[in-house]
């Protein structure tokens, strides 16, 4: 009798448990596109706290060394900062490009602003930044890559810039 109390008590047990998990993760849903299957999971690059937003992307300084390239954008100083890390050197950071990002974007000072940004990848080895900016309805395009001059570090690059919105505000 009592082992068929802890055998129904561990049925019971099993049971709430598939039906919490099931409960806390929410519907499951399948989205397929063109009959491959299910889309991969994908992890988000970017955070944001206040007035700043992270990103991360690959940069191709070396193609033979694959290194992040880390993106920081400063509301507060209107500036857009970015770096690689350098894993031969042991995850050395090294040194900051700055882009200020009012100016690229027309941004009047004080004005009430609303970045968005986030990576993607648009070759091997290669990220690119797409910076949403929704007061000017402006939207940019920037990689990061090895500084021309031949100094270590990187440079911003914009590619392009163009509104998304006709009438913005």
């Amino acid at each position: 009798m009592k082992r068929a109390g802890i055998f129904i008590g561990g049925i019971v047990g099993l049971v709430l448990g598939i039906v919490g998990t099931v409960f806390c993760a929410g519907p499951v849903s399948r989205v397929v596109r063109n009959n491959n299957g299910p889309d991969p999971l994908q992890a988000g690059n970017s955070d944001r706290f206040e007035d700043y937003v992270m990103c991360t992307g690959a940069v191709a300084v070396n193609p033979r060394a694959p290194t992040d390239g880390v993106w920081l954008l400063d509301y507060r100083a209107g500036k857009l900062l970015a770096t690689v890390i350098d894993r031969s050197q042991g995850g050395k950071i090294l040194g900051f490009a700055e882009l200020n990002i009012a100016q690229e974007f027309g941004i009047p000072p004080k004005q009430n602003v609303h970045f968005m940004m986030t990576t993607g990848t648009i070759a091997q080895g290669q990220a690119a930044l797409y910076v949403a900016e929704t007061t000017t309805g402006k939207f940019a395009v920037y990689t990061l890559g090895p500084d021309p001059a031949g100094q270590q570090g990187v440079v911003i690059r914009r590619h392009d810039m163009v509104l998304f919105r006709k009438n913005p505000g």
